[in-house]
């Protein structure tokens, strides 16, 4: 479960592209972010994607990727080019395909292979036809569904959502949410060429019967718990009252928010939360956050590199020649890994009530403010990257000061979860389940 957005340049403060997302998995499921340079690669080589192995690009472009760190491609990512997308599970009734290419591998495909927002949209539906979609996403327990992205460059913007084989696909006018349903209905810009008469012929509609592709394709149980009416919801309200003055900070606003119904996320589960708390049946939680503002010779990027945005802070990176250590190579999960999980103490943490949670947050606060003063006064397209270097180190720097310090202060602290029972035994299993050195191999 997760939530994707886009403001186009007419829509934001600054003129610049907006980009973001909240990657929604299972708890104890480490997000990592790597980055992977520009290659060649021989005639007729194969890539081994999470399941399958298909045909290699000539040329793949340099990555920076946002993903579980056991599958192959990433919930989201950008490029050399500006290139940013987002994915999400969507629930459709078209039958579930034998394990092929995750709509997380589709993703990371394009991001490799395309420069634009057009280019990557042809380049997914090229490989859904080729090879087609399917595969467990789960990391402890099984998880099927089909896939709906959000593909953004630093001028346009297109959403492109499948049911199995079948898609349609809406270019973005000014600002535009994804979450776990399909939202495409009758206005859709270009489209499966069968994707009418399959509806036709599996009697979902009348021939020349008015056609919508999200009401006739949905599976409407999955979709319905899924909490995505809600969050899609609060995506769109605040993006459309804020039209035309977005930034950043609002974006990551949004990325933070909570049902309002749920005063105190720590004690309950928030499905239909944008920053989604587990704690039920079913749901997920959010283990990873990211911000693109692209411009048209550099794009900012706020990462977490950690789950809960609304206790996380937000760090500012750039794709320049400095080697980080919040961004790993492929070669470095041990490293990723250690990244996210010391993060993810904190959270556990907060929710076992050891840490002052509004004190925390007051320093948070004061460090996330400064970051953000710190990036909007430089001019970022014609920045030395010695200078952009720095405030990266800086802003990963204090943020590692900050989450060390406040789990050493509260460590010896005695741990007590709250809430229901129910929610009590589930964060008390995930904590028992909670392994750094576990990798599932799919």
């Amino acid at each position: 479960m997760c939530d994707t957005f886009v403001a186009l340049a007419n829509s934001t403060e600054t003129g610049k592209v907006l980009f973001a997302k909240n990657s929604d998995r299972q708890p104890n499921e480490p997000h990592i972010m790597i980055r992977i340079p520009r290659r060649v690669h021989p005639k007729g080589s194969k890539v081994k994607c999470t399941y399958i192995e298909i045909d290699q690009a000539e040329e793949t472009y340099e990555v920076l990727l946002l993903k579980p760190s056991w599958i192959w491609g990433a919930e989201m990512g950008c490029n050399e080019w500006g290139l940013n997308i987002g994915n999400e599970a969507v629930f459709t009734k078209e039958k579930q395909g034998p394990p092929s290419l995750l709509g997380m591998d589709l993703l990371r495909l394009a991001l490799e292979r395309c420069r634009t927002s057009e280019e990557a949209l042809h380049c997914i539906i090229e490989l859904l036809e080729r090879y087609g979609q399917g595969g467990n996403c789960g990391y402890e327990r099984r998880f099927v569904y089909h896939n709906s992205f959000l593909i953004a460059d630093p001028t346009s913007a297109w959403v492109l959502e499948t049911a199995g084989r079948f898609w349609a696909a809406q270019k973005v006018k000014d600002v535009r949410c994804i979450s776990n349903r399909l939202s495409i209905g009758h206005d859709y810009d270009l489209a499966h060429p069968q994707l009418v008469d399959n509806a036709v012929n599996k009697r979902w509609c009348r021939p020349g019967s008015s056609f919508d592709f999200a009401r006739l394709y949905t599976e409407p149980i999955f979709t319905h718990f899924s909490g995505s009416k809600e969050r899609f919801a609060h995506c769109s309200a605040k993006l459309e009252e804020n039209k035309g003055r977005i930034t950043v900070e609002i974006m990551t606003q949004i990325l933070k928010g909570h049902d309002p119904k749920v005063s105190d996320p720590f004690a309950r589960h928030s499905l239909t939360s944008v920053c989604m708390h587990g704690g039920f049946l079913f749901g997920d939680h959010t283990t990873g956050s990211y911000v693109a503002e692209i411009g048209p010779k550099r794009a900012t990027y706020w990462l977490t590199g950690s789950s809960t945005p609304c206790i996380s802070i937000f760090k500012p990176y750039w794709l320049i020649d400095h080697q980080l250590p919040m961004v790993f190579s492929e070669t470095e999960t041990d490293q990723a890994l250690a990244f996210w999980h010391l993060r993810e103490t904190l959270h556990r943490m907060v929710l076992s009530r050891q840490i002052d949670l509004d004190a925390y947050l007051e320093k948070r606060d004061q460090l996330q403010h400064e970051l953000f003063q710190t990036v909007s006064s430089l001019d970022v397209d014609n920045a030395d990257p010695k200078t952009l270097a720095e405030v990266m180190e800086y802003g990963l720097a204090a943020e590692a000061k900050l989450v060390t310090e406040t789990i050493n202060e509260a460590e010896d602290k005695p741990a007590r979860i709250k809430g229901n029972p129910y929610f009590r035994h589930y964060w008390r299993k995930q904590n028992r389940g909670l392994n750094p050195a576990k990798e599932v191999v799919p």
